[in-house]
């Protein structure tokens, strides 16, 4: 099916000058996982175009940090947020948000990252998984103690090898299916919680 720019949440986002659509899947999250509670500093993976880092740095104000990372750019410059293009395949993380002003721990990593789609779906499905997992070893790095991640992945085989990872690492491992997410999207959420060393 193909996008539909006109739809409910698009006019909604619109309406309240968010960059995309996206972020009534951020929100629908945190206010079903409270994911932000207390955060001082929290990495965007897959920022562009920018809403999540939006709703994160409208949610928490003065008090927070936001390093935001992607191969494009924001459509617009967010209060609280630093934003880098690099592909997080080839930076050493801890080291580029030390660059950049902020502490080497986290209390929460967000990934909408999503690759190109080719149409294919048994290689989007795997492309998408990939990500999940490099999303989380940024995850593994960064992450304070208690702290959350969430990660979008488009639905698959993998779903509970992934599961199956997060749980090595998270205490709590919720799946969701956002309200705002289109029909034919095979997007599925994970939000991981309590985050522990292994």
């Amino acid at each position: 099916m193909a996008y539909q720019p006109n739809d409910y949440y698009a006019k909604k986002a619109k309406e309240e000058n968010f960059a995309a659509r996206s972020v009534y899947k951020l929100q629908e999250i945190d206010e079903k996982y409270s994911i932000f509670k207390g955060a001082k500093q929290v990495i965007d993976l897959g920022a562009s175009p920018g809403s999540w880092s939006q709703y994160v740095s409208k949610k928490l104000g003065n008090q927070a940090k936001i390093f935001s990372i992607d191969l494009n750019p924001l459509t617009q410059s967010i209060p609280n947020v630093t934003f880098v293009i690099a592909d997080i395949m080839k930076v050493d993380f801890i080291e580029l948000v030390k660059n950049h002003g902020f502490d080497n721990l986290f209390e929460v990593v967000i990934s909408d990252m999503a690759p190109k789609t080719t149409g294919i779906r048994v290689t989007d499905q795997a492309r998408s998984y990939e990500l999940c997992l490099m999303a989380l070893e940024v995850a593994k790095k960064v992450l304070k103690p208690k702290g959350n991640f969430v990660c979008k992945m488009f639905d698959s085989d993998e779903f509970q090898n992934f599961k199956n990872e997060l749980q090595k690492n998270f205490k709590k491992v919720n799946v969701l299916r956002p309200k705002s997410t289109r029909k034919e999207s095979k997007e599925i959420f994970f939000i991981a919680q309590e985050f522990f060393y292994s």
